[in-house]
Order: structure tokens, then sequence, then C-alpha cells
């Protein structure tokens, strides 16, 4: 009998089947990790820049010749590259941009409630509880992932965390856990020369928004200044003036500050593609914590649960290695929730909390 074709039909089958094992092996663990979050910027203006019913209504936006000018353009993609270049011309296409609702990709926030606190409790422990329902700025019982990133063998003490809004102390319990957070005004008390004078100048720099945001430009400072000096293995940049200047009414500020986070964004990016420690070893993760109104225009002001569409919400993720699909065409609904495990997964790391938690989002 002649084996010859059995045996080379087994070889091809084997062969396919081994192709398509190593096709679905896990994508080497990220050794750094940055993410930053812009609260309550919309999937409407991530994906399709500034909207027109917003721009050329004086009723929002102050000075429209001139926003024009900075933001319009005749189509979608247009405006999102003049909202957010280097994001849209650089990062999407090596990465993952989730949440383009035309293409029935969906990204929603798992808790009911639809404003911050819940939202970033959802983000960093996986765990859209409905009874974290409040802004008050209480310790989250819950365990988040950063932490358990911070304790983590390799990663002890390598996680720092810069926010705008005071809250953050609180949500991510720095009280409990010990880690590196610098909430609104805090100092960092830390001896590099950059942090001291950073910790001082805060409190002479004007405070647009009041005593709980810090403005976003000493943020991104701050978070700088701290990755120059210490070369943290995980960093969360959380800005808040999307937020606020939404709340205002004042969409004008709105895009600007949008415009001005791609800009810290490639700031931080291409910095550390010159040190060897980050250089193509580092995930990155951009995000938001809710939605905003848009079916009903006036609402674009707004969030929380009495804001029909303000659920709606986005996120883009990169890993070193990743086959990129830039805007993601698949059908399907994701949660904010999913992040915190995505978080674990990007860096190799097991998040186990006593909570339940939502699946990772898996890259390839």
């Amino acid at each position: 009998m002649n084996y010859l074709p059995i045996f080379l039909a087994f070889s091809t089958l084997a062969m396919a089947q081994s192709a398509k094992q190593k096709a679905i092996e896990p994508l080497k663990s990220a050794e750094n990790l940055i993410i930053v979050t812009l609260d309550g910027l919309r999937w409407q203006e991530f994906y399709g820049g500034a909207d027109s019913a917003l721009l050329f209504n004086q009723a929002y936006t102050r000075h429209i010749d001139e926003t024009a000018k900075a933001y319009w353009a005749p189509t979608s993609e247009a405006r999102r590259a003049l909202l957010m270049p280097f994001t849209w011309n650089t990062l999407v296409p090596m990465g993952n941009a989730y949440g383009y609702r035309p293409n029935g990709n969906f990204v929603d926030n798992a808790n009911p409630h639809w404003f911050s606190y819940p939202g970033y409790n959802e983000t960093f422990t996986g765990y859209p509880d409905p009874a974290v329902n409040s802004n008050d700025k209480v310790n989250n019982k819950h365990v988040n992932v950063l932490e358990v990133v911070n304790a983590t063998p390799g990663f002890e003490g390598q996680v720092a965390a810069f926010t705008s809004w005071d809250a953050f102390d609180a949500i991510l319990n720095s009280d409990r856990n010990g880690m590196m957070v610098s909430s609104g005004f805090d100092r960092t008390k830390k001896p590099d020369a950059v942090l001291q004078f950073l910790d001082d100048i805060q409190f002479s720099s004007p405070a647009p928004l009041g005593e709980s945001v810090r403005p976003d430009y000493l943020t991104f400072q701050f978070a700088k200044a701290y990755l120059n000096a210490y070369r943290p293995k995980v960093l969360y940049l959380g800005l808040d003036e999307t937020d606020d200047y939404a709340h205002r009414g004042e969409y004008d500020n709105y895009l600007y500050l949008a415009q001005q986070t791609d800009r810290w964004i490639r700031d931080l990016w291409t910095s550390i593609q010159a040190l060897p420690q980050y250089a193509g070893k580092t995930a990155l993760i951009i995000s938001t914590d809710h939605g905003r109104g848009d079916a009903i225009k006036s609402e674009w002001k707004d969030h929380g649960s009495d804001v029909a569409d303000a659920s709606e919400m986005w996120f883009y993720l990169y890993q070193p290695g990743m086959k990129s699909e830039g805007v993601v065409q698949t059908d399907q609904q994701l949660y904010q929730a999913q992040l915190a495990q995505t978080i674990a997964r990007m860096l190799g790391i097991t998040y186990a909390p006593n909570h339940p938690t939502h699946p990772a989002v898996v890259l390839r």
C-alpha cells in the first residue's frame, strides 16, 4: 500500500493546525503600560471630529469662525484628524479603536449610573458595582488592577497615577495600597527638582475649575517629570477638562482640550521611543469614563442615567506585536469593565480580586 498520500495529507493538516495555533497564541506581555483617560469625551467627537450642530451654534461656540477654521472639514475622517492628529495618523493605524457604533462595534458603561466615579471604578476594578453610585470622595472598597500590578514581583512600586480630579486618591484608594497617586493638587513630595518645582508652582497657577480640579497642563507636566525621573513601568494620566468645559457648554474649549490632550499623548509617546526601557516594549490604552448626550443635542453638556445615550463610549488599545485592525469593524458589544482584565493581560499578571470582573479584550 502506498502510504505517501496519507502521510502528505496528515502532514498538511498538522501544518495547518500548527499555523492556526501559532496565529492565536497570546501576545508577548508588554513590559510597560501607559493609560490616558479624557473625561467625558464623546465617541461622536473621537470618531467624527467637530459636531456641526454644536460648532455652528453660538450658544455653545463663542468664536465660530476661528473654531471652524481650526476644526471643521467636509468629512468625519478629516475632522477627527484635525481634532486628534497624532491619534488618527499614528496610533490608530498601529492599534485598535473600539466603539464606532455605525460599524456595529459598541462600547458602553456596564454600570447603571454613567458618571465619573462609577466609570473609573468600572475601568480599574472590572466590576460595575451598582452600589458605587456617587462622586463623593469615599475610599473605594474594591481592589483595583493598578494596585495589584504595583504589588506584583517585577512591578513593585512601579505604578504611578497623575490625575487632575482630586477624587482619584479615593477611587484608587491610595490610603490602603500606598500607590503613587498625585490627585488634584496633591504634592508629590519627591526629591526630584522638577517635581519639587511643580509641587510649589501648582498653587500659584490659575485654577479656573476650582479647588478640586488641577489644570490638565499641570497634571501632564507632573506625569512627564515623574516619568523622566523615576521611569515607572505603568503610568496613568487622568485628564479632566474635556468634561468640565462640556458641562459649561463651551464647545470650543472642549475641542481645544481634546486636541491638546492629543499633543500630550504625542509628547509622551515620542519621548519614550528614545528610552530603551520603553521603546517597543510599551502598551497603550486611551479611553474615557462615560459618554454624553447626543440624540437631544442640548444634552451634549450632560451625562448620567437620565441622559439616554450617556453610556456610549469608546477605547483604544495597543500592544507591541499585535495585528492592528485600526477602527474595529467587528459587530460586537464591549464594556468599559473589560479594561481592568485587559490591563492585567497586557502586562502578563493575574488579577483575581474578591469581586466579579468582566473578561479582557483579547488582542492578537
